[in-house]
């Protein structure tokens, strides 16, 4: 059957288990479920009944009867009975004309903020009654409290987000995460064994000389292999040097996105600062001929310190989560449910006074730890191999992953405006990644060389450089024209870019790069990624593994990203899709 309300129309929406009506824009209509998806005036969408939607007419009228409803029947008689009133009446007409002009002004400035409007019934009592008992906050106090609502997602009658609802704390004042990622309940706690297991059967693997898909260590690791307290001891001072050169006073202060109460976080940028200092120190160590190739030798004691850090940190993490207000918690990590939210982080962006945890692990230890790696592998490459200067496929690696490292650090700020920053929580999945899985799974290709050796020709050089050439120029440009739009819209080196405006108020670039295919950024990644493993040549698969993990990283991304656009915007999403109609992924919807 038809639906009574179209798309774009503007109409008034219930909140549901109340009175209050707020205005809403209709974003579209499912005829399975009879639901429809509106968009308040703040971005947040909401799925809605027919019966909890009126239009402006409807809303008018019956807010008009109960007006006159509300006045007092003697009032009404007394009036009626003296002729001499009759001027009163028709002054009185004219006051109530004038007084529903000033409600309709009134009633645009209050719709602006998003102020509800109750609509009266029969039993004002029994509106009250429900008001206490309903699980839907109190509107009116948050109203004082924080001039502002936060809407969450619901659909009315969900038994599943009712049970899910009954496990929020009962302490907890933030909105609860509907759907969960990475399987789950399940999928996170997998996840919690599976990564950890995944770096260390790899590090394995990387370190036999026999590398056949098949060849597996004759036996595990010891403790003493696994472990010792001055290798934990230099993992914290690496953390510790680190942290000093992130609060050093130079570089330049950025501004973050805005926050949920549109507040905007202050950063220091000096990532690259921070690059060229440990280069500093790196070449005096090698100066006065320290032995860098002890992380080669030790390699597995590094991961596992650097796995036990990361856990402390996410411990740390979770337990300081518990006291945080609702504006301070992230969107993906609030569940309820101990191991999702330990694994996606409870926070969105923990700090200790102005230190931003997340900024620091983001972009410092595991990025500029993976380039001392790299560098540790070559010296270890000459000294196992016996050679006076690094083979080529080692000093494509190192250079190919040194560039990569080094424009990340040079556009620091441009993290800012990523999901890892603006959505994600700070939990274990970003420690991990930040500490454990960035250094030593990413150094793969170099570790590998160590004992493999793998002879280039110079056309296959020159074929490996001009593809990470391509690679490279797809990612700075897509991810720059991304970052500039959203910080600055209006800037007028994108008054050539083409965009599809959203009922948020943000445009959705569909020109340029971003009007090719969709995510070209992804594109470069795998382009830059492939040109990173292609010098370890084919006897194996294993300096692959960066690839096959960035596939399956991406595809993640893309499907999240897919969804959250789909729900955001609406129509308009669907309108992007038909304008850029191509994926990197084919099969993603």
């Amino acid at each position: 059957m038809p639906s009574k309300f179209q798309s774009g129309d503007t109409v008034m929406g219930r909140w549901p288990g109340s009175s209050l009506y707020y205005e809403v824009k209709v974003l579209s209509h499912d005829t399975d479920t009879q639901l429809y998806t509106v968009i308040y005036k703040d971005g947040t969408e909401l799925e809605l009944k027919e019966s909890d939607i009126k239009s402006y007419a409807s809303f008018r009228q019956i807010s008009g009867r109960s007006r006159s409803r509300s006045r007092s029947p003697a009032r009404r008689r007394s009036r009626s009975r003296s002729p001499a009133r009759t001027s009163r009446r028709s002054s009185s007409r004219t006051s109530s004309r004038t007084t529903e002009g000033k409600i309709d002004k009134l009633k645009e400035v209050l719709e602006v903020r998003l102020t509800p409007v109750v609509l009266p019934t029969e039993n004002n009592s029994n509106n009250q009654h429900e008001k206490e008992d309903t699980n839907e906050p109190n509107i009116e106090s948050e109203q004082r409290s924080s001039g502002r609502y936060n809407l969450r997602r619901r659909k009315d009658g969900d038994p599943k987000q009712a049970e899910e609802m009954k496990k929020v704390d009962e302490d907890s004042t933030t909105l609860k995460t509907e759907e969960l990622e990475f399987g789950g309940r399940i999928g996170t706690f997998g996840m919690l064994l599976f990564l950890p297991s995944v770096v260390l059967l790899l590090l394995l693997q990387v370190s036999i000389k026999d590398t056949g898909l098949l060849a597996l260590p004759a036996s595990f690791p010891s403790a003493e292999v696994l472990w010792d307290w001055q290798v934990f001891g230099l993992v914290i001072f690496w953390l510790f040097f680190q942290a000093l050169l992130y609060m050093l006073p130079f570089g330049k202060v950025v501004d973050g996105m805005p926050l949920k109460t549109g507040k905007k976080l202050k950063y220091r940028v000096n990532g690259f600062h921070a690059l060229l200092i440990t280069g500093v120190f790196v070449g005096i160590a090698v100066q006065q001929e320290m032995d860098l190739t002890y992380i080669h030798t030790h390699f597995l004691q590094f991961y596992s310190s650097a796995l036990i850090m990361s856990v402390l940190l996410s411990i740390y993490l979770y337990t300081r989560s518990r006291l945080l207000s609702e504006e301070e918690r992230a969107p993906s990590g609030n569940s309820g449910y101990l191991f999702h939210d330990f694994f996606m982080g409870r926070e969105l962006n923990p700090r200790i006074r102005n230190f931003d945890v997340k900024f620091f692990c983001e972009m410092r230890p595991g990025l500029i730890g993976w380039l001392v790696i790299n560098f540790a592998m070559l010296l270890a490459e000459m000294k196992v191999q016996k050679l006076d200067f690094p083979s080529p496929a080692m000093l494509l690696v190192n250079i190919f992953q040194l560039l990569w490292v080094a424009d990340g650090l040079w556009h620091e700020e441009k993290i800012l405006t990523t999901m890892d920053i603006v959505h994600d929580g700070f939990g274990f999945m970003l420690a991990f990644g930040d500490l454990v899985w960035v250094p030593f799974t990413f150094t793969c290709q170099a570790h590998y060389l160590v004992n493999h050796p793998s002879e280039l020709s110079k056309l296959f050089v020159a074929v490996i450089i001009t593809i990470k050439g391509i690679g490279y120029y797809i990612f700075r440009k897509a991810n720059s024209q991304k970052n500039n739009f959203r910080r600055n819209p209006s800037d007028p080196s994108h008054i050539h870019l083409k965009t599809i405006s959203t009922a948020t108020g943000k445009g959705l670039i569909v020109s340029g790069l971003w009007g090719f295919v969709r995510h070209p950024n992804y594109l470069g990644d795998l382009l830059m990624g492939l040109a990173w493993s292609l010098p370890c040549g084919f006897r194996h698969a294993l300096p692959y593994f960066y690839l096959v993990y960035l596939v399956l990283l991406l595809i993640h991304r893309n499907s999240r990203d897919e969804l959250q656009c789909r729900k955001k915007y609406g129509s308009a999403w669907d309108e992007y899709c038909k304008a850029v109609p191509y994926r990197i992924f084919p099969w993603i919807y």
